[in-house]
């Protein structure tokens, strides 16, 4: 999931690669698109997870255990925000870096911890509500222990990505290279990794480690999450009126849970292909067309920083109340109004008998 681009290689890949030196360059429309289709996912990604940690963080009664990791999820997509997508943007569309040597290397680094980070929480998400739900009578997961699950992740991030701050270099392409052919002077940012092998090593342990074995892990976790509460649906149908409301609302905030997992692979598949095949087998992507596919296959990938808020957020009618409400009060316009709350870090079981636990938190109306 790292950040590549055409200029973006390993030097040992430059003497592999045979380079096609015709016009490449981005269309009027195809440039405009990129522009506005970056920046709608900046703003929406940015505005939107904002809003989501300043409506957690504002009320103490949501410091539970999911919205904390919730909250960290979209810390992650922010940094994104701010960082990787203007600095990706500028140089896809200028194809040579003006942004200096700190940028070059903080850029990836950033973007890999961002990535990391996220799919951590949806993996540390999706671990409670499987011990909340298959294991209801066991531990249950503190909110101090989620404060230092998150400090754990972030420092689990750094130290995945710090390759990215030794190999990332600002340098003039095919300076060690004799072309027969004048070159552009321009700098750019690339990797220069020690050979083609320890590249190819890093990012396949790194696509494994942070993508498919935590997707794998997520999986099996909703799939007993689903199971228990499949088993659980007669009894549920039998109970109580408020048990029926409660249980009802914890499957659509596991379902809403799900659907950010969903989403987040989704969007990041088609940019791990490309880098795959473009670290195995790099002569399968056309030269001319490489900044096009890598451009859509990138732009894809950071649609996922506007999942959490889209989903978990202004889908949500109560986060809409409650981000209103907390505006009202700031701006000192009113009193919030009372609604309906299902806690995302309280889940109905069998042994779980009462009303809904003080710790609430956004939920769907049910």
């Amino acid at each position: 999931m790292e950040l590549q681009h055409s200029t973006n290689h390993n030097h040992a890949l430059w003497r592999e690669i045979p380079w096609d030196f015709t016009d490449c360059s981005l269309s009027v429309s195809g440039t405009t698109f990129l522009i506005i289709a970056y920046s709608t996912v900046m703003a929406v990604g940015l505005i939107g997870n904002s809003c989501l940690v300043f409506v957690i963080t504002r009320h103490k009664e949501m410091h539970n255990v999911t919205n904390i990791f919730i909250a960290n999820l979209s810390c992650s997509d922010i940094l994104m925000c701010i960082i990787c997508l203007p600095v990706t943007i500028i140089y896809t569309l200028m194809d040579h870096w003006i942004l200096g040597e700190a940028l070059c290397k903080l850029t990836p680094f950033i973007q890999c911890i961002s990535v990391t980070v996220s799919i951590f929480s949806l993996v540390l998400i999706a671990m409670e509500r499987y011990q909340l739900i298959v294991h209801p009578t066991g531990w249950k997961p503190m909110v101090s222990q989620s404060y230092m699950a998150v400090a754990i992740t972030w420092i689990v991030a750094c130290l995945i990505s710090v390759p990215f701050l030794s190999y990332s270099v600002l340098t003039l392409p095919f300076q060690n290279l004799s072309l027969p052919f004048p070159v552009s002077d321009h700098l750019v940012c690339m990797e220069s990794w020690p050979s083609v092998q320890e590249r190819r090593a890093y990012f396949t342990s790194l696509l494994i480690f942070q993508y498919f074995l935590p997707l794998v892990l997520i999986m099996g976790c909703y799939l007993h999450v689903f199971l228990r509460l499949r088993r659980r649906k007669d009894m549920v149908e039998r109970g109580k009126n408020t048990t029926q409301k409660k249980n009802k609302g914890s499957s659509r905030i596991n379902a809403m849970l799900f659907s950010i997992v969903v989403a987040f692979a989704l969007s990041w598949l088609p940019l791990n292909v490309f880098n795959t095949v473009f670290d195995w087998y790099h002569e399968a992507i056309p030269s001319c067309d490489h900044d096009i596919i890598f451009s859509f296959c990138h732009l894809t990938a950071m649609i996922s920083t506007c999942i959490n808020p889209i989903i978990y957020g202004f889908l949500n009618s109560n986060f809409q109340k409650q981000l209103k409400s907390t505006l009202m009060r700031c701006r000192c316009w009113g009193v919030a109004e009372r609604y309906e709350s299902v806690p995302l870090s309280t889940v109905s079981t069998e042994v779980t008998k009462g009303s809904v636990l003080s710790n609430g938190s956004i939920s769907f109306n049910t």
